[in-house]
């Protein structure tokens, strides 16, 4: 299907995708004491995907997404997030319970789990399968005459 070009939007694309995406991480890392997490934060980076597509084209937003494929990003997702449980296993726990520890740094110390795993693998599961759903309900898969592919 050929398309006008819209100038505007594929100037202004450039810049908003990455502002979206840099959202979309601030939520996942903000969900554990706030509203947000890895399934916001995916619904956040999908809408990056859905700009760059309308923008231009399906195939160069399936391009850009991190593993190049939607439905390789997600089943990577879904392996992080069965990965973040087995530890549990191992310690004779129940899957899914999940191990803190505290990560020391030069005046304070970061606290880290095994949920920010499971909120990673929410994260790209929900970017990589909500993004290849959009994308082919877009079939935006021809670029206008004179347009680039919008790789950066």
């Amino acid at each position: 299907m050929m398309r006008d070009r819209l100038v505007i939007l594929e100037v202004t694309a450039r810049p908003l995708y990455w502002i979206i995406l840099a959202a979309s991480v601030w939520v996942l890392f903000t969900g554990h004491n706030e509203p947000g997490g890895g399934f916001i934060g995916g619904l956040v980076a999908v809408s990056a995907t859905v700009l760059w597509a309308v923008a231009h084209g399906s195939r160069a937003a399936e391009r850009r997404l991190p593993l190049g494929d939607a439905v390789r990003l997600a089943a990577v997702g879904v392996g992080l997030a069965a990965v973040s449980g087995l530890h549990s296993l191992w310690g004779g726990q129940d899957f899914l319970t999940h191990a803190w520890g505290s990560l020391p740094l030069v005046l304070t110390s970061f606290k880290v789990s095994t949920v920010m795993i499971f909120d990673l693998g929410v994260y790209l599961c929900v970017w990589g399968g909500l993004a290849g759903y959009s994308l082919g309900l877009l079939g935006l898969d021809e670029p206008a005459q004179g347009s680039q592919e919008g790789e950066a």
